[in-house]
Order: C-alpha cells, then structure tokens, then sequence
C-alpha cells in the first residue's frame, strides 16, 4: 500500500479546528488504523496530555502556555515539556523555594495523591521533611541549595502561639486525625487565627503530636 504523504498535513488541518483529540479520533478521521495514527501523531510532534491517561493528543502551537509551560483546555491538560514526570521535574527546578505536595497539585491541577507516589523515583527531584512537612527541591545540589535559601528568608518570623490558637489548633486536630498542616492552618486563618502550616507542624512536632499525611508520597 503506498504512503499517504498527505495525511500529516490532514492531520494539522483537522487539529487546528478541534484543538485536541483521541488516538482513536485520529483514525477515525485519517481512515486508518490506530498503529498508522500514532505514527502519523509521532511525524506532527504531537503532544500528549499528562492526565486522562494521556488520551489526548495537540499540536505544539496550538496550546497557549501559561508562565509554567502549562495549558488546559475542557479539562484535558498539557505540557510544553511533555510528559507528567519531565514536567514534575522541571515545575520543581524553576521554582524559587521548592515546592510542596500542595503548590505542585496546585500548578498541574490534579490531586498529590494521584501522582506523587509514582513520581517518587525521580532522580532529578530530592524529597525532604522541612518544617512539619514534605518539600520537593531541585536534584541538582547548586540549584537546592538556592531554593531552601530562599524558602528560609520567606518564612513568616517564628513566634510563640497564643494559648488560644494552641487550643484551638489541637481542636482541630483531633476532629480531623488525618489534616495536612495545610488544612489545620486553613481552617485556623478562618477562625481569625493567623498561624502558619510551618508553625503548625512545628507545635504538632514538639508536642509529640504525629501529622497523618494522606498518602505515603505526599
């Protein structure tokens, strides 16, 4: 059978009107089968979606990047540095003070629970306990130690919590065993009671009082 030379720019023309599609869309719309499409995909440089399984598939110049590399579009998302583990990897080498479970689920959308645990291997990302809780710093040592620099120099001045936050704090915690330092602080600051996740872990710590975390990657 000969080559259709001219599938790859019926490929582009298609994508730029629909923006994102599925291997299978792709095969349907090209006649062909799923094999082909994925070639035809690999001679476009197509990018694949880093969640829903990466079903989704887009051009390079279709997406409209944010200041991350980042794009999402009817709940499908994408990456300008490709798949979920580069992305993870590059979010935590360009961020200014590394990053916790929190701020990545944040920036990519998606629960930390969902990718963390897999993500855990990754030798360009080191993982350390800092302040109560888990902080994602660049692997390379230059680049970590500009980080954990600068997280030092934006924490709120340590002070001694009022006996009402304390209370307070531990109310907290003991109707939710399982609350982030995150969500203890969270809840706090809606009490009107202004008491950083970094002091929270820190109380909890002194006192002996262990923070259950969610899942064993975050």
């Amino acid at each position: 059978m000969p080559t259709d030379t001219a599938a790859p720019e019926r490929l582009k023309r298609v994508l730029r009107v629909k923006r994102i599609m599925t291997l299978r869309e792709v095969a349907v719309h090209l006649h062909c089968s799923t094999r082909t499409a994925q070639r035809r995909l690999v001679q476009c440089q197509a990018l694949h979606s880093y969640n829903h399984n990466a079903r989704y598939y887009t051009l390079r110049h279709i997406p409209e990047f944010d200041a991350h590399g980042l794009w999402r579009y009817r709940g499908v998302f994408f990456s300008r540095h490709g798949n979920l583990p580069r992305t993870f990897a590059q979010l935590v080498y360009e961020s200014p003070a590394g990053l916790t479970a929190a701020a990545a689920g944040d920036l990519l959308g998606l629960r930390p629970s969902s990718f963390l645990w897999s993500l855990r291997g990754l030798p360009s990302v080191q993982r350390e306990k800092y302040q109560g809780r888990y902080v994602y710093w660049a692997g390379a040592a230059e680049r970590r130690a500009q980080q954990q620099r600068q997280r030092a120099l934006a924490l709120p001045t340590r002070r001694e919590l009022t006996a009402a936050e304390a209370i307070a704090m531990l109310v907290q915690k003991i109707r939710s065993p399982a609350a982030s330092v995150e969500e203890l602080s969270r809840r706090l600051v809606a009490q009107n009671l202004h008491v950083a996740p970094e002091w929270v872990g820190e109380f909890l710590t002194q006192h002996g009082v262990g923070v259950k975390k969610t899942s064993p990657s975050v």
